[in-house]
């Protein structure tokens, strides 16, 4: 398979690690979203978005949106399962990724805080304020949903690390990078604390991507 990458990329961070934890290898194609690359005729040919990840599986089909990719990998390789076995407990894991990739993510990534610079002339310092409000009321509502999963194990929803996890650690990242205080957050950092060295997690990281700058 084929990574269209690019290294500070929450949606592909989050695809490393899914396919980290499967053992999945894969190649890795940077696409530099600072520099524009994302709109090249040729990227806008496996994303109509401009977005990463796309994933081409080895018959030359593309994939896009990470929790598609995710979904579709756990289908072709159940095992190890980054979804849990009962089917209210998927459900609710989906749900937990969802509030991240749907309602979180798209309000704060690369594309909207340069618009909000570039075209809406709105200083850094609001700019900076936007990304933390939306990422510190994210995060609270995270949490109460963490804090009433009824069979929360050593991990969100079970035994193994899994799909939420790989979802919430590039939100940890972020947050970390734009010093947003995460210090009321009890059952995400207690999460965020169970997986951040594990191998699959730390071979995903940002700064030990081909292309970190």
């Amino acid at each position: 398979m084929k990574l269209y990458d690019y290294w500070r990329s929450s949606a592909a961070y989050r695809l490393r690690i899914v396919m980290n934890l499967k053992g999945i290898a894969y190649e890795h194609i940077s696409v530099n979203l600072v520099t524009g690359e994302n709109r090249s005729e040729a990227h806008l040919a496996r994303n109509p978005l401009g977005l990463v990840p796309a994933l081409e599986l080895d018959d030359g089909t593309l994939l896009t949106q990470s929790m598609a990719m995710c979904e579709y990998l756990e289908e072709i390789q159940p095992a190890p399962a980054v979804l849990p076995g009962d089917a209210i407990a998927r459900a609710q894991a989906r749900a937990f990724c969802f509030d991240i990739s749907g309602e979180m993510h798209p309000l704060y990534n690369l594309r909207v805080r340069k618009h909000l610079a570039e075209e809406l002339k709105q200083s850094a310092e609001s700019v900076d304020r936007w990304y933390a409000h939306w990422t510190s009321t994210g995060l609270a509502a995270l949490e109460q949903t963490a804090q009433r999963l009824p069979n929360r194990g050593a991990f969100l929803f079970g035994d193994t690390p899994g799909l939420a996890e790989a979802f919430l650690v590039p939100q940890y990242y972020n947050a970390n990078r734009f010093n947003i205080d995460v210090s009321g957050f009890t059952c995400l950092n207690a999460a965020f604390d169970t997986v951040k060295d594990l191998p699959a997690f730390k071979q995903a990281e940002p700064e030990v991507q081909p292309d970190a700058e």
